[in-house]
């Protein structure tokens, strides 16, 4: 048995329901998709970017998407583009259809992408609401603020 229960820990947590449901899709198998192989960079203190290996693709079959918190990049190969009266003897490129599905953490977005060489760069920032950022409390002191009732002269 591969899952794993975690309501226990709903009941002393706030806010982490979605942690705990990333976690349980984490324990399923994936069907080895392997394909095209990409890399995560840190760019900046609040950038990132995936670098995805799309040799073959045109950025016309490559569409990105990206909706709450998840990025989709999808490639879509047109087999009709094949030249005429050549025969393929060995296929090495894999120019197969793909989907590739990235789960985002809050406040991240996509500000960009570009198709260079073969490569596909998806550019990422985090961007916090000044709202949401952590903020300084001050302790104010207990200073002798209680009243004392004075007793009226006979």
């Amino acid at each position: 048995m591969r899952h794993v229960d975690f309501s226990p820990l709903y009941r002393s947590t706030v806010g982490f329901d979605r942690l705990f449901g990333m976690l349980d899709t984490l324990s399923q198998p994936d069907a080895g998709t392997s394909y095209p192989p990409y890399n995560i960079e840190r760019t900046g203190t609040d950038a990132y970017r995936i670098s995805m290996a799309v040799a073959g693709f045109s950025d016309e079959e490559i569409s990105i998407e990206a909706h709450r918190n998840v990025l989709t990049i999808k490639g879509e190969k047109n087999e009709s583009e094949s030249e005429e009266g050549v025969e393929l003897l060995y296929r090495g490129i894999a120019s197969r259809t793909f989907e590739r599905r990235f789960q985002l953490a809050d406040h991240v977005e996509v500000s960009g992408a570009n198709l260079k060489n073969g490569l596909l760069h998806i550019e990422l920032k985090r961007n916090v609401p000044e709202e949401m950022k952590p903020r300084k409390i001050s302790i104010g002191s207990a200073a002798n603020t209680s009243k004392q009732i004075e007793a009226k002269a006979a």
